[in-house]
């Protein structure tokens, strides 16, 4: 999390928490912040002129969604979703075709998901003490996301006698990680 981010999440848990202070210091770094990034959105439009009142737009919309951030996760993302759908709303008022490249929100973006480490092997792990039957089943279908009719065709089983292993194989995992079924 950079500086910024931490900047930003401490005064958004104290704006939240009733500080008026630092809920002002929020809107007025979040309104420069903005501008530049807004202004740059609506140019490419050649509407640039409009990037106060989409500002001022969308900083209500923190105002009146603030305590839907989740004080656990930055507040960047939050802000910048808010500003993308705050300035695609103000052009489609305006008529007009939206191009937004998604290089402007390359910071945003979740990055894509690979793999977690290790986690292969302890799928495996956890699926090595099943029977069989079970782990083929749970395999198809929980790890490789397969459909019940696809599973039952690939391992030549019926489709009730599929849903019982894959209970039973979730449930003997479930027990076997501390959890109830």
């Amino acid at each position: 999390m950079t500086e910024r981010e931490v900047r930003w999440a401490a005064w958004m848990r104290q704006a939240n928490a009733g500080d008026g202070a630092a809920y002002n210091a929020c809107l007025q770094e979040f309104a420069r912040a903005l501008r530049a990034y807004v202004r740059r959105g609506l140019a490419r439009a050649g509407r640039e002129a409009e990037t106060e009142d989409v500002v001022q737009e969308i900083l209500i919309a923190v105002h009146l969604k603030r305590q839907t951030w989740d004080d656990s996760r930055p507040v960047g993302p939050w802000l910048y979703a808010i500003a993308r759908y705050k300035m695609i709303d103000a052009l489609r008022r305006r008529g007009g075709r939206i191009e937004v490249p998604v290089d402007d929100f390359a910071d945003v973006l979740a990055a894509e998901e690979g793999p977690e480490p290790g986690r292969d092997s302890e799928i495996s792990r956890s699926l090595a003490g099943l029977p069989a039957r079970q782990r083929d089943v749970v395999q198809c279908i929980a790890v490789d996301g397969h459909s019940i009719s696809e599973t039952a065709s690939h391992l030549k089983m019926n489709e009730g006698a599929v849903r019982v292993a894959l209970h039973r194989g979730l449930a003997s995992l479930a027990k076997r990680h501390g959890r109830e079924t």
